[in-house]
């Protein structure tokens, strides 16, 4: 007994005739006429009573109909959970970034994951560097991107993205606004408008040590902060890349010159979903702001280095 034949069989006995089975199942009357008879022969005997105007089921027909529509049920049962199982499942990435890059510098790897990796689901947890790293270290999220000064933590696995200069920023009218650079003497009483998720927050910058000014306004917000150095409340610590506001300037700190790096982090040793497989490669793949993340770089020259060594 084949499924079809089953069907074919609970066709016509829905319609009570031949020619509109034939038509529901989309096969040819003779084939399904065939059918029919197959499972007949292989049943015993007649499955219907075949009268011009009064095709109707035979007494073994009435028996076996609702054996045969279970099978039928049962079998599309199958068939659908099949299907389902074989369907992409949605995985769900917890994913960390920073709260000080801006959107637009991750716009193209949430696009390429959207388009290489549809069934991956991207949730983004934003906030300072070092939250970041205590939800990465406590399981919280699975991986994170982020710019951390300082010793790097060995429980973590730290793939560097990109690295950018950190400016101070001025409202066009500041008396500094002229200067090419900036070295951190000009900056000597001056106002300083402090961002509280600022990377560099907490971390040893002796150069700065004979540095006075005064922090007149705090906010976790990179818009605010631009607002008040664009109204001339005083200068601000930023990166380069965030810098993008109407009536301020960015101009490269020397003397001591700061840069934050960038990196995909992940906990080392700790088992990982394909999702965070997904969002490595294309890290890996894309452009960070118009060159190949520097772990890409880093490790091209090293097989370069390596291959050079071999040849001599």
């Amino acid at each position: 007994m084949e499924m079809h034949q089953v069907r074919y069989f609970l066709a016509v006995g829905d319609e009570l005739n031949f020619t509109k089975a034939a038509e529901k199942c989309n096969v040819a009357q003779p084939s399904l006429t065939r059918a029919i008879k197959m499972l007949e022969a292989e049943l015993g005997g007649p499955l219907f009573h075949r009268e011009r105007a009064n095709t109707h089921l035979s007494e073994l027909g009435r028996i076996v109909r609702p054996h045969l529509q279970q099978v039928y049920d049962e079998s599309q049962a199958v068939k659908r959970l099949a299907q389902e199982l074989a369907k992409p499942k949605t995985m769900s990435l917890n994913l960390g970034v920073m709260c000080t890059i801006a959107p637009i510098h991750l716009t193209e790897l949430m696009a390429s994951i959207q388009t290489r990796y549809p069934n991956v689901e991207l949730e983004l947890t934003d906030s300072s560097a070092a939250e970041l790293q205590r939800r990465l270290l406590e399981g919280e999220i699975e991986v994170a991107i982020y710019a951390l000064p300082g010793e790097a933590n060995d429980r973590l696995h730290v793939l560097p993205l990109y690295r950018e200069q950190m400016m101070i920023v001025l409202s066009v009218k500041h008396r500094l606004a002229g200067k090419n650079a900036i070295m951190s003497k000009d900056l000597n009483g001056e106002k300083y408008i402090n961002r509280i998720n600022c990377e560099f927050n907490g971390h040893v910058m002796p150069q700065l040590d004979d540095v006075e000014f005064k922090t007149v306004f705090r906010s976790e917000r990179d818009d605010w902060i631009l607002a008040m150095i664009a109204a001339g409340a005083g200068f601000g610590f930023m990166a380069e890349s965030s810098v993008n506001y109407s009536g301020v300037v960015a101009r490269p700190l020397i003397e001591p010159e700061l840069w934050r790096d960038v990196n995909l982090v992940t906990v080392r040793g700790r088992p990982h979903s394909p999702a965070v497989g997904a969002l490595v490669r294309e890290a890996m793949r894309i452009k960070w702001h118009g060159a190949s993340p520097i772990a890409v770089s880093n490790a091209m020259a090293q097989l370069s280095a390596e291959d050079g060594a071999a040849l001599n």
